[in-house]
């Protein structure tokens, strides 16, 4: 949708623009091949004679003693006075006749041969001896059917010309484009999908592009030359996208470096402080400021060299690791912190330092915002699943979407710089998992990981047997 307006249709907009421009071409073939015929003498839409047949039609009728005549009518009357050389010849079965004007010798008494015609177009022109042309038909009229030959007829109004050619310009043309629209419509979806085949690898290229995956560019090799500036363009567009992030990420991971410096002495002299509550205050300010360095810099590395640093890892150990190193400052801050497994082992492939990053980030998160009471619990399950439990008050189900933001925090009472969450999220993804924040199974806020598990060599070497 556009506006609130539906999309435009490819196929649709090209098959009323085929079918616009069929109709157009074809009508201008007929009508130019119309125009030649007639003008050749070969087709004649309206024929000659037929008013002079419909005059006579009317005005036949017969003596008291049967024999053939023609009432004054106004319509004979016309034809008498406005067509030079008018003739025709009238006659019935019984051999009554009349006739009116200089009748030709080739038709004075060609009649009779033709009872058996309806009607005919006689007198075509022979090699190169013109004849003369005439029309016969037989009518029925007042003094019952009779057979009319004629020849000249009154010259037919242009308007009358133009309508019958018209006419027997549809005959011609409606049945052709009948048939012409309809295979457009069946042909143009079939032409479409063949001719656009070759944007299918590059709109699954553009779907798996995400900030992560830098370098990437749309392949050209099946792509029409129509929509080849199209893709150059986006392609040039992500050229200037990945260069923007490059230097965007530089500038972050250079920063986060140079600051370590100056809040290591900032640290160190607010060390050799008095004691006292702004002493306090400000290592405390001074700690965000190293952690929020740190996380940036965490960010970079793990970035660039996540790759190199994959191994099989064991969610359990892993667990239970990160549970032991953490669990004097939770029970320092009121808490409970335990580890439980479904299983002995469970193992994925990933980054070992980053993973234990991403836990000790939910278990000081789990710390920080679970309201100082309670269990912590670390859940790892056979699937892969690595679950962080708190008591606390949790956080809102329409908050939940922005928690892993970077620089996002949730209420004025948080401390953090809003990149540890973050920082999960990045990990989790570059493993091929995925995070989510649910509430806890008895209140509170669990935080769940899944990462996609690692077959044992054990099993993976019996499948290959068994196969």
């Amino acid at each position: 949708m556009i506006d609130g307006r539906p999309m435009p249709s490819l196929r649709r907009q090209l098959r009323a623009r085929l079918v616009m421009l069929q109709a157009i071409i074809l009508s201008i073939l007929v009508a130019a091949l119309v125009t030649v015929l007639i003008a050749q003498g070969s087709f004649n839409p309206i024929e000659a004679g037929d008013d002079v047949i419909a005059a006579v039609r009317e005005a036949s009728t017969r003596t008291a003693t049967g024999a053939l005549a023609l009432r004054p009518t106004p319509a004979l009357a016309k034809l008498r006075s406005e067509v030079p050389g008018l003739w025709f010849s009238v006659r019935d079965r019984a051999g009554h006749h009349l006739s009116e004007g200089p009748v030709p010798s080739e038709f004075s008494a060609i009649g009779a041969s033709l009872d058996n015609v309806g009607q005919a177009r006689l007198g075509w022109n022979i090699s190169d001896r013109p004849r003369p042309g005439a029309r016969m038909q037989w009518v029925q009229t007042s003094a019952g059917p009779v057979q009319i030959i004629t020849g000249p007829g009154a010259h037919a109004p242009w308007y009358r010309t133009l309508g019958a050619g018209l006419f027997a310009a549809l005959v011609f043309l409606l049945p052709i484009l009948a048939i012409m629209i309809f295979a457009t419509w069946l042909a143009a979806p079939i032409v479409i999908r063949a001719a656009l085949r070759g944007l299918d690898e590059v709109i699954g290229e553009a779907e798996r592009i995400d900030m992560d995956r830098h370098g990437v560019r749309l392949p050209l090799a099946a792509v029409p030359a129509e929509v080849r500036p199209l893709v150059d363009a986006v392609n040039m567009t992500l050229g200037r996208l990945d260069e923007g992030h490059e230097r965007h990420r530089r500038f972050l991971a250079d920063a986060a470096h140079e600051l370590r410096t100056p809040i290591a002495i900032l640290t160190t002299r607010l060390g050799l402080l008095p004691s006292g509550p702004d002493r306090s205050r400000l290592l405390e300010d001074a700690g965000r400021l190293a952690t929020l360095a740190e996380q940036l810099l965490d960010l970079e590395r793990l970035r660039r060299h996540w790759r190199e640093a994959m191994a099989p890892v064991d969610l359990v150990a892993l667990a239970r690791d990160v549970a032991a190193d953490l669990a004097p400052m939770a029970i320092d801050a009121g808490y409970a912190l335990a580890v439980e497994a479904e299983v002995d082992h469970a193992e994925v492939t990933a980054d070992r330092a980053s993973l234990e990053r991403a836990l000790i980030n939910l278990v000081q998160n789990a710390v920080q915002h679970g309201g100082g009471h309670g269990a912590i619990l670390l859940r790892v399950e056979a699937n892969g699943r690595v679950e962080v439990h708190d008591e606390g008050p949790g956080i809102a189900e329409q908050d939940r979407a922005f928690v892993f933001e970077a620089f996002r925090r949730l209420g004025t009472g948080t401390t953090g710089a809003g990149l540890g969450l973050h920082l999960v999220g990045e990990v989790v993804a570059l493993h091929g998992g995925r995070i989510t924040a649910l509430d806890g199974p008895r209140g509170g806020l669990c935080m769940r990981i899944d990462l996609p598990i690692r077959e044992p060599e054990s099993r993976k070497a019996h499948a290959i047997q068994r196969a």
